[in-house]
């Protein structure tokens, strides 16, 4: 096999022109280098649309001198394009993650271009998408131009990640670290006790399932004891390295990918990235096979671990905006909540601190004006905070009502009290 012949970042985005559709690769493997050379050449483009999920990386999307330019089209917003997504220049498309690979493969959103981060080719010129197969697998299918940068630190995973050289129209040759994040160095007490909360409903024997940030990783440090659990997730940090090393995470007890660890994407760090770097027992899937629920539900005891910005009285969760301001985005929270309640045996789990950290209540009488729904609250099951658990499912308004009033923080229950009572007419006595 003939090894590629490389370009220039800046000779590679020549290719795309005013009024295109341009994928970014996401996460980990977001191609820094690419969109810094694409962000050069606003002065003579107009009108490129640019769609991602998540980005991680030194890279400005909101500049001024970009208005007029490109325009950001968020499928999930992350911390360094919150400000141009909420922004004349930008907007937010709501989808659950597991249908956005439809948006591309039936014309929603045809895309001109994919930028893409890619390890180098094999000696049977196979290139790895690493750390971000996710969405990342329709774009390249479907882009009619893939440019890709290249770089030998981006490790190789087993999965829907190949992509064979002859697919790939322009390469850029570009060694660098790729971003980490790590999620234990932002620990609360009340994660703490939420994580030892979330452990005590784990089984012997189940599937899990977790999202981003600390709490999740709190629960991992928890499981140490438990045995033959399976993993089946979206999103992998370095929590779980201990846990499938130590053979806790054995996936001896799944239905279907027995033996195999199953993941979308990762973000963490360099730990994380050598850890599944040609790992077999790790496999990086296409996300509407890994968040697909009529896949998720066919193993046992799914327990699916998630997160929220507030929640009401009677159970609606907001987890992507606060109020009408876009924070992040609809994800894969419905994908593994419903299809842990349709697994035998599951739990599907949203898990918050009672309080913000300035205080305000996330346990609320009314979702902020503008908030969105993200699970609704005949999908919910299980609400932890620091002060307990509990499982609505099955519960009406007015009890769902008393049992998150005693999840609440205590400086706010009172307000909570009186709220419900105005609205259901009832007392607590």
């Amino acid at each position: 096999m003939s090894q590629p012949k490389y370009t220039s970042a800046a000779d590679a985005v020549k290719y795309i022109q005013s009024g295109q559709r341009v994928f970014l690769h996401g996460s980990a493997a977001t191609p820094v280098l690419l969109i810094k050379a694409l962000q050069q050449r606003h002065a003579e483009l107009k009108n490129v649309e640019l769609v991602s999920i998540s980005t991680l990386g030194d890279v400005d999307f909101n500049n001024p001198e970009w208005r007029g330019s490109f325009f950001f089209n968020s499928l999930f917003t992350s911390a360094n394009t919150r400000s141009v997504v909420n922004s004349a220049n930008g907007d937010y498309v709501p989808v659950f993650l597991s249908q956005i690979p439809k948006l591309f493969k039936e014309g929603f959103l045809p895309l001109d271009v994919a930028m893409v981060q890619v390890s180098p080719p094999d000696v049977h010129g196979y290139c790895s998408l690493g750390t971000s197969v996710d969405i990342a697998r329709a774009a390249v299918d479907t882009a009619k131009h893939v440019i890709a940068q290249v770089n030998p630190n981006m490790p190789r995973t087993h999965g829907d990640g190949y992509l064979h050289s002859s697919k790939i129209d322009t390469f850029v040759w570009h060694e660098s670290l790729l971003p980490e994040v790590d999620y234990s160095a932002k620990v609360s007490s009340a994660m703490v006790t939420i994580g030892q909360h979330i452990a005590s409903l784990v089984e012997d024997g189940a599937t899990l399932q977790l999202g981003i940030g600390g709490i999740p990783d709190q629960v991992l440090k928890n499981l140490g004891n438990h045995k033959n659990l399976g993993l089946h997730t979206e999103m992998l940090s370095d929590g779980v390295i201990p846990l499938i090393q130590n053979g806790v995470i054995n996936n001896s007890m799944n239905k279907i990918n027995r033996g195999k660890s199953i993941t979308s994407f990762m973000i963490g760090t360099r730990k994380l990235y050598d850890f599944v770097n040609d790992n077999p027992s790790i496999r990086v899937m296409d996300i509407s096979y890994a968040n697909d629920t009529s896949v998720i539900r066919q193993n046992p005891k799914v327990t699916a671990i998630n997160s929220a910005i507030e929640l009401d009285l009677t159970g609606q969760i907001c987890a992507d905006s606060m109020g009408t301001f876009q924070y992040s985005g609809i994800g894969g929270q419905m994908d593994f909540i419903h299809g842990a309640s349709l697994s035998p045996g599951g739990k599907p789990i949203i898990a918050l601190p009672s309080i913000t950290s300035k205080g305000i209540s996330r346990i609320v009488p009314f979702l902020k004006e503008g908030a969105g729904v993200v699970t609704t609250r005949g999908h919910v099951h299980w609400v932890v905070t620091e002060y307990g658990k509990v499982n609505l499912f099955g519960k009406s308004l007015k009890q769902r009502a008393r049992a998150l009033i005693e999840l609440a923080h205590p400086d706010h229950r009172e307000n909570l009290e009186r709220k419900c009572f105005e609205r259901f007419e009832t007392s607590f006595d």
